[in-house]
């Protein structure tokens, strides 16, 4: 979800979506890596339906598209067939003849993704693949990996799939058809079939042997910015060299760039597309959204491994997510994956910054819709076996119980784990910051997980409060990276920051909070913009010689607060002030050493450099 937002490039998103562009394929989709949330906000959620959400689904395009121009892959299969011969055969992690449906083999699927390291901060999982070949999963936005993972799944076995946005006041549908309006071809966007090669047909040895590759392809990315290079490919290979590498049908991975492009997580959150599971059901494929707004951006998290803890009735989840700037799914422990279920922002109790609910936000377990035709349109509906699961948008109140119901469905953990947990979730938001200075989203989360671990204290110790947890748990970072109000702060619209713009900000303020001289620690200098500028950070980086490490400010996400503010807001502040947890050194008396006989005391004189033990040693952190 990162972006560079620059003149030109709104030009071009804007006139995309208000309809200028050429007959076939505009070069903006096709040609050019598209700046995603230039388009995502252009590209809104369907309206909401209300009590429409039922489990039949709200109408969707024509079937006039099989065959056609504009197809991305052909749809033999449904997604309910059991009995087919496409559907008893053996595939990725299921057996011949396993009596399963499309949805229980797609879940068997994210189970068999075996967990591996990425960085020394991330584990993430290894993608298995119907070619009897395995890689690490592609760096992507958090979104983009639900997405990803459904598309790659339909489009190898045959299924229908689709995704409702809203675009010039009428549904817009990215799937297998291509991309559509209600009643035809939207003429903007690639006429795949004609356009790109589709090698399915090509026996698996002969492409084993020599994988064939479309080279345009290959060298596609999704943003301007590169954040998406998948180093484990080879240098300079991004996500198109990655579908390049596991689509037979080419069609499909340049399909893939423009629909994880043109949606988000406001489109997963429509009921057009997903629908509200019951807590208990849980399973693997399923999504864990979290929305504090209803248009613009939210959190993603798929779920990739549920277990049954051993003579009880309770689970152990655990979730990957993706990030902006891009990273290849984080794969989470049950401890720090049960912390985001209960979250309120995943559809639970309370109300977003706005005044909404965050009940009727969208947020919560989700599931795929499955697409099916019913007289001559497409529908995305619930399937029949799971219509006793499905919660409608309408039913706030059981939408919002979940969050309780996980608390006592998912492992039970002691205090001293849940503080555990916690400690990782800010370790982890602390790295991400390391990387990407400017991250208000790290920010927040940080922020809410000392929150938890105030309220935490007191069972681990009586008498622990705000102060022992911070002096345990603080760090001199995250002072400088303090907590921004995202809606007041421009800093929050920048992605672009990097480790040596950290470095820089934590090296001044070293060098100005702690005076050993005058005997003072001084309050952080919190990274933030001030009369829009950054000129204390810049100035730094010019009197170290730094200059060529430090990035100027750019709009690199929707940022409607670029018009008003001109310093960033610091949220409220919970924690106690870095300074007051220094305690100071108790003086240590030195022995008076008494003069010999005759001899004058030697009188003391005065000393600059003296330490009555009244300067704290600095804190280095």
């Amino acid at each position: 979800m990162n972006v560079l937002k620059d003149m030109a490039r709104i030009a071009l998103a804007v006139a995309l979506v208000m309809g200028m562009g050429c007959a076939d394929a505009p070069s903006l989709t096709v040609d050019t890596p598209v700046n995603q949330e230039l388009g995502k906000p252009l590209m809104e959620a369907p309206p909401s339906v209300g009590k429409e959400d039922n489990a039949g689904g709200i109408r969707g395009p024509k079937d006039i598209f099989a065959g056609g121009p504009s197809e991305v892959w052909a749809t033999p299969n449904r997604w309910e067939d059991r009995d087919t011969d496409a559907a008893r055969q053996a595939g990725i992690s299921w057996d011949e003849d396993s009596g399963l449906d499309w949805n229980e083999k797609y879940a068997l699927w994210i189970e068999s993704f075996k967990k591996i390291t990425a960085t020394p901060y991330i584990d993430t999982f290894e993608l298995s693949t119907p070619w009897g070949f395995s890689l690490p999963a592609p760096v992507l936005e958090c979104a983009e990996v639900a997405v990803f993972l459904r598309v790659a799944f339909a489009s190898w076995y045959g299924l229908p799939f689709y995704l409702t946005a809203w675009s010039e006041g009428s549904n817009l549908h990215f799937g297998h058809f291509g991309v559509v309006r209600d009643d035809g071809a939207d003429p903007r966007f690639p006429s795949y079939r004609n356009r790109y090669e589709d090698h399915s047909a090509m026996p698996l040895e002969d492409a084993l042997a020599a994988w064939p590759t479309d080279t345009k392809l290959a060298k596609r990315y999704l943003t301007v910015q590169k954040d998406d290079k998948n180093t484990f490919l080879g240098s300079d290979k991004y996500s198109g060299a990655y579908f390049d590498r596991i689509f037979l049908n080419k069609r499909v991975g340049h399909f893939m760039v423009l629909v994880l492009t043109y949606t988000g997580s406001v489109h997963l959150a429509s009921s057009n597309n997903t629908f509200n599971v019951k807590a208990r059901s849980i399973r693997e494929g399923d999504t864990l959204l979290k929305r504090w707004q209803k248009q613009g951006i939210g959190h993603t998290m798929a779920v990739v491994q549920v277990r049954p803890i051993e003579g009880t009735e309770n689970v152990e989840v655990e979730i990957a997510s993706g990030s902006m700037p891009r990273r290849q799914p984080k794969w989470e422990s049950p401890g720090a994956s049960k912390y985001s279920f209960l979250s309120p922002k995943t559809g639970g109790v309370g109300e977003a910054y706005d005044g909404s609910a965050y009940a009727v936000l969208g947020g919560g377990l989700k599931r795929w819709r499955v697409s099916d035709l019913v007289d001559g349109r497409w529908r995305n509906k619930v399937p029949a076996n799971e219509t006793d699961v499905f919660i409608p948008t309408y039913d706030t109140d059981a939408i919002s119980e979940r969050p309780a119901i996980f608390e006592e469905f998912l492992g039970e953990q002691t205090p001293q784990q849940k503080m555990d947990v916690l400690a990782e979730l800010v370790e982890s938001k602390r790295q991400h910051l390391r990387n990407y200075p400017a991250s208000c989203s790290a920010r927040i989360a940080r922020e809410q997980a000392f929150e938890a671990m105030y309220e935490l204290g007191p069972e681990l110790t009586p008498s622990m409060n705000r102060t022992d947890i911070d002096a345990s748990y603080r760090h001199l970072e995250d002072y400088v990276f303090a907590e921004l109000a995202y809606e007041q702060s421009r800093t929050c619209c920048w992605n672009s920051t990097h480790s040596g713009m950290f470095q820089l900000i934590m090296d001044l303020n070293q060098a100005y909070m702690f005076d050993e001289d005058e005997g003072v620690c001084r309050d952080p200098i919190v990274f933030k913009m001030v009369d829009g500028d950054y000129s204390v950070f810049k100035d730094y980086a010019e009197s170290v010689d730094a200059s060529d490490q430090w990035v100027e400010w750019s709009a690199d996400e929707s940022c409607p607060q670029e018009e008003t503010v001109m310093t960033d807001t610091e949220a409220p502040h919970g924690w106690v002030p870095y300074c007051s947890l220094l305690a100071p050194e108790e003086p240590v008396e030195e022995p008076v050493e008494e003069p010999a006989d005759g001899e004058e005391p030697e009188e003391e004189g005065p000393d600059d450099d003296s330490d009555d033990g009244s300067n704290p040693p600095p804190r280095t952190d």
